[in-house]
């Protein structure tokens, strides 16, 4: 990273205390980063980087001639979802037909925001096509009668597409997605449909690196749903929850460690109003989510002896079962604050719990593969060591021939 750094920086002509300081750091700090002697300690200074060298952070996270190919983590069998998208049969007077009822429809979604949780994103991207056809289909010949319900299984539908497009880093059809869960939330006069299609645009701009607008978003529909939740109405609560949750988590972004505290704390009330780690509206939220996300708006702000000890205080083992993706996250960013300590056999131990928890989880999580980049260029292992493999499994890394 720091070479790319460093080269961007003279293509636009700016000296190491220019960049430094424009990104809020100083020349000594942005010299070790050039030359590899510390890593970029924030998402935050990541994302400021490429806005003043005017790039995509994909450029900065990168990869070395010597390294895999691996894009922005996107596989080739998303080309049918991609086709998808770009279709505009209504345009045409063309009415699509898959055969399916309302309760196939909800089924086939119940299986693909679980097979999502449990991280088997490629298992999601096959079952895309096929689930958002269906939901067109009942969407555009809706009836009277079930109108409504037809309605809010068609935002369930697009939040998983988003969903999985946001992971994947494919941002511009994430907006997509979200966008149509909204209209169809708005439609169905439903403050949680509207939530759960709210908190997608917000994950979307952010993986767009459109922080200002994600918080905006964020934080207006927060407010508006707080009032309005109630131990009676979980779904609700949940989601005025998780918007809290991604609303510190960007305030963390910004080095406002007393604005994201804030915002956990009122996580932390509603998920009491909860009382449960639940997983309503496909949402993850409860007591032990908002204890994951301490941890994570602690690694947010580089406070690595932070998320450390805020993960001592949680248990992840008692989220509901299948919630793979929640339970690995907390080693992603453990793995993170070992890292910055320079504890290479620590951070290396919790990339592989995070794989153990959910394999295909570090193929597609940009920081988790610039810190295998980073470990394994400082180390004096040969080839056949555990961070070495892991590398290869990961995509950092070709394997031998």
């Amino acid at each position: 990273m720091g070479d790319r750094i460093a080269a961007y920086r003279r293509r636009r002509g700016l000296s190491q205390a220019a960049l430094a300081g424009l990104v809020g750091r100083s020349e000594s700090w942005l010299s070790q980063v050039e030359r590899g002697r510390r890593s970029v300690d924030r998402l935050s200074v990541l994302l400021d980087l490429a806005r003043v060298l005017h790039v995509d952070v994909e450029a900065l996270t990168g990869m070395a001639w010597q390294y895999a190919p691996n894009g922005g983590g996107v596989p080739a069998s998303l080309d049918e979802v991609r086709r998808f998208f770009a279709r505009y049969d209504h345009l045409l007077g063309l009415k699509p037909s898959s055969g399916l009822s309302l309760a196939d429809l909800r089924s086939r979604t119940a299986v693909a925001h679980r097979t999502y949780q449990s991280a088997r994103y490629e298992d999601v991207i096959v079952q895309l096509p096929q689930l958002l056809a269906t939901a067109e289909s009942l969407h555009r010949a809706r009836d009277v009668d079930d109108g409504r319900q037809i309605l809010l299984a068609y935002v369930s539908a697009y939040v998983v597409a988003a969903k999985l497009l946001t992971k994947l880093g494919v941002g511009d059809i994430a907006l997509v997605a979200s966008d149509r869960a909204a209209s169809a939330a708005v439609a169905a006069e439903s403050l949680a449909a509207r939530g759960m299609a709210a908190y997608q645009i917000v994950c979307a701009l952010l993986r767009s690196h459109r922080t200002d607008e994600a918080e905006y978003l964020a934080v207006a529909m927060s407010e508006q749903l707080r009032g309005r939740v109630g131990a009676d109405d979980p779904e609700l609560t949940s989601v005025a929850g998780s918007l809290w949750l991604i609303s510190s988590v960007i305030a963390g972004r910004r080095t406002d460690r007393a604005e994201a505290r804030r915002r956990l704390d009122v996580a932390e009330e509603l998920a009491a109003v909860l009382g449960q780690d639940g997983n309503f509206a496909w949402t993850a939220f409860g007591p032990t989510n908002v204890a994951i996300h301490r941890v994570s708006v602690a690694a947010e702000l580089g406070d690595a002896g932070d998320a450390l000890r805020a993960a001592a205080d949680m248990d992840p083992n008692q989220l509901p079962e299948g919630l793979d993706s929640r339970r690995a996250q907390v080693h992603l960013d453990l793995a993170w604050a070992q890292h910055q300590r320079k504890r290479d056999a620590e951070a290396t131990l919790h990339l592989l719990e995070a794989e153990r928890t959910a394999p295909q989880t570090l193929r597609y999580n940009v920081m988790a593969r610039e810190m295998i980049r980073e470990m394994v260029a400082r180390s004096r292992s040969g080839k056949t060591n555990a961070l070495h493999n892991l590398a290869v499994r990961a995509g950092v890394l070709e394997a031998a021939r």
